[in-house]
């Protein structure tokens, strides 16, 4: 008689699938899981530990690099903790541009997981059609920032500048000739606004062209129908937040349930799975877009009707004008103090949490009243997620692994800080 055995195997770092540095032990029962050891440490950089050597203002472009799909997002918590410290209130027109970019920024993380995850299990043409409209988005990154994904957009106190009155044009060159050139430039004749504005009017459209490559597609359902099915009491036990929460029927959004910014005076509403499976967290994130789309086209509105400061007047945080610096010591003096020895947070401690692409993004921050944070500590939704990948694969076959992954949507940047 021969004796059973099961076999382990490396899934990953190298795979395609394992999303960056991920390294899975499986072990198989013939091509059924019967355990997954998801192992980390193989990108850590030491974030929380590297904040504690720098400025305040210094971290900023830390916490881009840390979910590198969702970057604004990961400013926002921090920023947003400083000011709890600080007691700093941004200006009204500042707290629009953030959520405007909070949710462009969640339409590009949901355009790269879709993309991603459609690759993943076999769907190529998903792929282009999502880069396509993050081209566009990362221009309005670049239009405010001067950078095409790591920012350093938002700031204690407001964001960097206000939004540009126009939008860089293409040139005719040996890649593109004039005609391309001309169709490509008809929404950039005006500020970002419009730019952003005539996005929002074509982009349900380009959602309805995703939906219909893959919401009915039969291939599309036999991979995540059924698959990785978390019920709504597990998903909770475990930590899942965003739409890995909501996927299984919690209806848990923190810009409904713990408002910060404007989210209060924006009319949008929380998709909600019902089965917990991969495709109802698919369904989730679609709708999600649709609804980034609404709130986006509502802060153009009022971004158009509401001219105003983007950065609080006080110079304990924020640098005076530029004008006001040549012209008074005072004022020079504040400029030089912030960008050599920064910021002075009042000792305490605060934590600041935003409702993520991935989930509940939070920044613990406890200052001693220096000018470096004490500690640093970062709420990663993708860890949890990550932790459960054991219980969601276990009694799946080898290629369900790549559909579970995907569906968690995990970066290894905030899973390994």
């Amino acid at each position: 008689m021969a004796e059973i055995k099961n076999y382990t195997m490396n899934f990953g770092p190298q795979h395609p699938a394992a999303h960056g540095v991920l390294r899975l032990v499986l072990e198989l029962d013939g091509e059924v899981i019967e355990r997954a050891d998801p192992h980390i440490g193989l990108l850590h950089r030491a974030t929380e530990k590297l904040a504690e050597t720098r400025t305040f203002l210094q971290s900023v472009p830390y916490m881009d690099r840390l979910d590198y799909v969702s970057m604004m997002c990961n400013e926002h918590a921090y920023v947003m903790a400083i000011e709890k410290l600080t007691g700093v209130a941004p200006p009204l027109r500042a707290r629009y541009i953030r959520v405007m970019f909070d949710e462009i920024t969640r339409m590009l993380n949901h355009l790269l997981w879709l993309g991603a995850h459609g690759l993943d299990i076999g769907a190529m043409t998903v792929f282009l059609y999502c880069f396509r409209e993050r081209e566009d988005l990362m221009d309005c990154y670049e239009a405010v920032s001067g950078a095409r994904m790591h920012a350093a957009y938002f700031r204690p106190g407001g964001v960097y500048r206000d939004l540009p009155d126009r939008m860089p044009q293409y040139q005719p060159s040996t890649l593109r000739s004039e005609a391309d050139v001309r169709r490509l430039n008809e929404t950039r004749q005006g500020s970002l606004l419009d730019f952003i504005e005539a996005f929002t009017e074509r982009f349900p459209g380009c959602v309805d062209e995703y939906e219909t490559l893959l919401t009915d597609n039969r291939i599309w359902k036999q991979r995540t129908v059924g698959i990785g099915v978390v019920s709504p009491e597990r998903a909770l036990q475990l930590g899942f937040t965003g739409p890995m929460l909501r996927g299984s029927g919690v209806e848990w959004d923190l810009r409904r349930k713990q408002p910060y910014e404007v989210y209060d005076q924006l009319d949008f509403s929380v998709p909600v799975g019902t089965n917990g499976d991969c495709y109802d967290r698919y369904l989730v994130r679609i709708e999600e877009m649709r609804q980034s789309n609404r709130i986006v086209r509502q802060c153009v509105d009022w971004l158009r009707r509401n001219p105003g400061p983007v950065m609080s007047d006080s110079h304990k945080v924020a640098p005076p004008h530029r004008v006001d610096m040549k012209t008074s010591m005072e004022e020079l003096i504040h400029h030089f103090k912030l960008f050599t020895e920064g910021m002075h947070v009042p000792a305490g401690e605060a934590y600041a949490a935003v409702e993520h692409p991935k989930g509940e993004f939070g920044i613990y921050l406890v200052s001693d009243g220096a000018n470096k944070p004490y500690r640093l500590k970062i709420r990663a939704p993708g860890f949890a997620h990550l932790a459960a990948i054991d219980e969601m694969s276990r009694g799946h076959m080898i290629a369900d692994v790549v559909a579970i992954i995907g569906t968690q949507d995990i970066v290894f940047g905030e899973i390994d800080r």
